[in-house]
């Protein structure tokens, strides 16, 4: 893929610039916005805003869904990239952990992360940040100065993108071909827990550290994606409700 196109699509990932994002105020931590609240239904819950590629892929269709009894977000690729996007204010040396529930029906047999042309996954939940740009290296300075001028918009000043993958061991670290703006973080990896709900805790604070090698800056925005457009395969994923937490053992309260 062309990698202004696969900027452009990022920027509509984690910013939702097609749409006016809701006043940041909203958002009551720990819970982003709880998908388990709402009834199932074509409607998604208030805050959280579909984004597409402006015709560049075709879109990935998510839906509210009943799952034994709790409503979640059920997210059906073929051969398609979009998601939904949700801006936030959150500071990671207060929150530092991200807790999330997902499921994934299969993998996607022929995506690779660590390549620009198979970098698919059946299930992401991406974190975006603010930051000093002046900060950047020259060489990411001109790419974000391209891809504003390429699409109106500016990419957040760092990303990472947790993803389900097929071989990459839980932990690691995975460049984008595209920017070094960009860090993908193996969640889970492989076909043990497939089939079945999987629970995710992230020190997301020590994650940003370790990726990008100096302390976060305030989160802007948090987003859920399911792509299979590089590979042209299907995955089939589903979402429960995300947070924000002091502490790894403050998610029991939110059962």
């Amino acid at each position: 893929m062309n990698k202004f196109v696969f900027a452009a699509a990022l920027a509509a990932s984690v910013a939702g610039c097609a749409v006016a994002p809701p006043a940041v105020d909203r958002v009551q931590l720990p819970d982003v916005a709880k998908f388990s609240e709402h009834v199932p239904g074509e409607k998604l819950p208030p805050g959280w805003q579909p984004w597409a590629f402006a015709g560049l892929k075709k879109p990935t269709e998510y839906r509210l869904v009943d799952d034994s009894g709790r409503t979640v977000v059920r997210a059906i690729s073929h051969a398609s990239a979009s998601g939904l996007v949700y801006p936030v204010r959150v500071d990671t040396r207060v929150h530092p952990y991200l807790h999330w529930h997902w499921k994934v029906l299969g993998l996607i047999d022929g995506a690779d992360n660590t390549k620009a042309t198979t970098e698919d996954a059946p299930a992401r939940v991406i974190v975006a940040f603010e930051g000093d740009m002046s900060k950047l290296p020259f060489g990411e300075k001109l790419f974000f100065q391209q891809f504003k001028l390429f699409t109106k918009t500016e990419l957040p000043y760092a990303t990472l993108m947790y993803i389900w993958a097929k071989r990459q061991p839980v932990g690691a670290v995975i460049p984008s071909a595209h920017t070094s703006r960009i860090k993908m973080v193996v969640a889970e990896s492989g076909p043990d827990h497939t089939g079945g709900w999987h629970e995710i805790v992230r020190n997301v604070h020590e994650d940003y550290k370790r990726a990008f090698g100096e302390e976060p800056p305030l989160i802007k925005s948090i987003a859920i994606m399911t792509d299979s457009d590089n590979t042209g395969e299907s995955a089939h994923a589903y979402y429960g409700d995300i947070a924000f937490l002091r502490s790894p053992g403050e998610r029991w309260q939110l059962r």
